[in-house]
């Protein structure tokens, strides 16, 4: 938030990266939904890059403050999807594979030496770090994090339906313990970090 009264341009355009990657992140899990055959996000008008159908405030919050966020949940119903069990899974990995595509395009863009000015060029790179961060915290498989999807895939039936029920109950209160900062940092941060930065090494 800082960069608001040192740097207002750059963080104008942070900013908008911010909001651009939670859209597509939510997109993505729209279009591959509409692709595996159920209607529900083009019925409720959410096949599209508007931001102001994607954004929730709060989970934009929540990264300007915390580096990790999340957008509205897009909707989908199991029962119109052919192998719901499966077809959830891929649905929950779209959005962070969303992320994880743009922030090896602005890598590519980097790498190319073609952006003439520093501020811009870090605009981008913080812009990446953001994708890199929206993918792993929405692995985290706490609900209603894409994780808690994705998981469920891989469990026995009843294990996922128990862990769906205590997810569903509690999965907020430990979404909320992850992204505060206890002396100082986040316990999401002391997780993710580590992988973050061994993604980021990789990219740049």
């Amino acid at each position: 938030m800082s960069l608001l009264f040192s740097s207002p341009l750059v963080f104008v355009v942070i900013f908008g990266g911010l909001l651009l990657s939670i859209t597509i992140h939510e997109f993505a899990h729209c279009w591959i939904t509409d692709k595996l055959g159920d209607p529900t996000p083009r019925a409720q008008g959410r096949l599209t890059l508007d931001p102001r159908v994607h954004l929730d405030p709060l989970g934009v919050l929540a990264m300007l403050f915390t580096r990790f966020g999340w957008g509205k949940p897009a909707p989908f119903d199991p029962y119109n999807l052919k192998n719901p069990v499966k077809d959830t899974a891929i649905i929950a990995i779209a959005g962070p594979l969303s992320n994880i595509a743009v922030a090896a395009i602005l890598s590519f863009v980097l790498k190319m030496e073609v952006i003439p000015f520093y501020w811009l060029q870090y605009s981008i790179l913080q812009i990446l770090i953001i994708n890199i961060a929206l993918a792993a915290f929405n692995l985290i498989p706490v609900y209603p994090l894409d994780g808690s999807k994705i998981i469920t895939a891989f469990l026995p039936k009843d294990t996922a339906a128990e862990y769906e029920s205590v997810m569903t109950q509690y999965g907020n209160f430990i979404l909320l313990f992850l992204i505060l900062p206890w002396n100082g940092v986040s316990p999401a941060s002391q997780l993710l970090t580590p992988i973050m930065n061994i993604v980021l090494k990789w990219l740049i």
